[in-house]
């Protein structure tokens, strides 16, 4: 348990620190324009985080109504914050990983075989009735 705790230290530690060797490599190819990503990437972080924080309850409505678990649905949205987090930490390398995480395919099908509902069939019964022979008298004189 301690080597955990002392690899998530590390972590903590040099994460930032290969951020800022990153964005230095970068700012030296493309130059100031870094400074435009950077901000660029904070404003889209900042939006999917407002945007989610709105979203998430009718994600959750959706997935209860459909049956399914709404695990899948704080899932979801707990991966769009956390890409919105990561877009809003400036750095190249966290940007990389917000784009991963909005990119990667989400697991919206049934997990438990069941087929989501066509809006094009419309169920019903047919009910087939014979008609009756109509005599129609007409008097002639």
């Amino acid at each position: 348990m301690r080597n955990f705790g002392l690899l998530v230290l590390l972590t903590v530690l040099l994460f930032p620190a290969l951020e800022i060797y990153t964005m230095v490599q970068v700012a030296d190819v493309i130059g100031w324009w870094l400074l435009a990503w950077l901000l660029i990437s904070a404003v889209i972080g900042w939006a999917l985080i407002k945007e989610e924080s709105f979203a998430i309850f009718g994600r959750l409505a959706e997935t209860v109504q459909n049956g399914q678990s709404p695990f899948a649905a704080l899932w979801e949205s707990g991966r769009t914050i956390l890409a919105g987090v990561l877009f809003i930490f400036p750095g190249v390398i966290s940007d990389a990983i917000a784009l991963v995480l909005l990119v990667w395919p989400s697991s919206s099908s049934p997990s438990d075989g069941r087929r989501q509902q066509d809006d094009n069939v419309i169920e019903g019964e047919v009910r087939v009735v014979e008609a009756e022979r109509i005599e129609i008298k007409t008097d002639r004189h």
